[in-house]
């Protein structure tokens, strides 16, 4: 369950995420910590326990235009290493990946190594960045077992429903599209 995206509040992510389960369905808040202090995270994982909730998607964010400040956490691997303080392995901890890497990255190696850490503070499970190569998916499942990361990087899908200004969106700028589908 998106986490304040596109300038979104945060405020009815717990919400949706219990009706979700009320279906019968596991529901995954995003945990963005852009923006954030340790204490409004720990609040949340407090909050996310009390209820039963026991995977999170945990991600840096997108910075908001203008933002100076990222808060107490520069990085997912930071946020990431701050749940497992906090909660031990109450939660299954799933991350962002990028196969075709991601557009503030300097390259894809170092891409690469910003996953791995990622990992190495505690992520359980990856989820990659929507891709059109599915050969872009495949290479980057094999370095990342090269590097030793064993965690399951399941593909990211995006739906051809949405709004047509998704393109300007800086999550998906990179991203190489295949004929016929931009």
């Amino acid at each position: 369950m998106t986490f304040g995206a596109g300038g979104s509040t945060r405020d009815r992510t717990l919400e949706t995420v219990l009706d979700i389960q009320q279906a019968g369905a596991e529901g995954a808040p995003h945990l963005s910590c852009i923006s954030a202090s340790k204490a409004e995270i720990r609040q949340l994982l407090q909050d996310y326990q009390a209820h039963g909730i026991k995977r999170l998607v945990a991600l840096r964010g997108d910075i908001p235009s203008g933002e100076v400040s990222t808060g107490d956490f520069r990085y997912a691997s930071e946020l990431v290493a701050f749940i497992r303080e906090e909660t031990g392995d109450h939660f299954q901890i799933e991350v962002a990946a990028y196969p075709e890497f991601h557009p503030e990255s300097r390259s894809p190696n170092a891409d690469l190594q910003y996953f791995k850490h990622k990992v190495a503070a505690g992520a359980n499970a990856a989820i990659t960045q929507y891709f059109y190569n599915a050969d872009a998916y495949f290479q980057f499942v094999d370095q990342a077992n090269s590097l030793g990361i064993d965690i399951p990087i399941v593909p990211g899908v995006m739906l051809s429903t949405i709004s047509p200004n998704w393109r300007g969106s800086p999550v998906y700028a990179g991203q190489k599209s295949r004929a016929g589908y931009a």
